[in-house]
């Protein structure tokens, strides 16, 4: 990997630990781990990471980032020079310099991980992949919860991501696993 390549933080918040702590059934328990270990290995290789996150115009969202619970996990905080694009529908790239800012940068590739793996991670990547990004989805570092069926009952929450990354693996991208990603980051010596 090299400085074509970047680390996409997609909707890592406070309100996805607190869907979680409810009691929700989640697939990817180790997720804000998962990130935490690629966005400190991306910045110990001087890799870009890149953030976006939700800013709901709904009042009754808790998506939104004048509120605690739109606030940046602790996984996933931005440190200074980080671009950060706040959004305002699924798709990091709609109404966001998202775009621009990648293509000034030369940035080509994206690693991609965050929440919710069928909502706004999948409109990001599809999005990315469209636009002619080549893009990675990193499967266990993605917060994937369970959902409503559109006939009635709940779709259990592995079955969620594995169809979503199905989707997005045969149309799309890659799918990869975090220690896959790891193992590619280039390994900066120390002065």
């Amino acid at each position: 990997m090299d400085q074509s390549t970047a680390l996409l933080i997609v909707d890592m918040q406070q309100e996805m630990a607190n869907v979680t702590a409810s009691g929700r059934p989640q697939a990817n328990p180790a997720a804000e781990e998962k990130v935490a270990e690629l966005a400190a290995a991306f910045r110990t290789a001087d890799l870009p990471v890149v953030h976006v996150m939700h800013d709901d115009p709904r009042p009754e969202s808790k998506f939104r980032r004048d509120l605690p619970s739109g606030r940046p996990l602790p996984c996933a905080v931005p440190q200074d020079g980080e671009a950060v694009f706040w959004k305002t529908g699924s798709s990091g790239f709609c109404g966001t310099g998202l775009e621009s800012h990648l293509r000034d940068a030369g940035i080509t590739r994206l690693v991609i991980v965050g929440g919710v793996a069928a909502f706004c991670v999948n409109s990001t990547a599809r999005s990315a992949a469209n636009l002619g990004f080549v893009i990675e989805v990193v499967e266990d570092a993605l917060i994937a919860f369970d959902m409503p069926a559109r006939k009635g009952g709940m779709l259990d929450a592995r079955i969620v991501l594995e169809i979503t990354l199905s989707a997005l693996h045969a149309g799309f991208g890659k799918v990869v696993e975090s220690k896959d990603v790891l193992a590619e980051l280039p390994v900066v010596a120390s002065v």
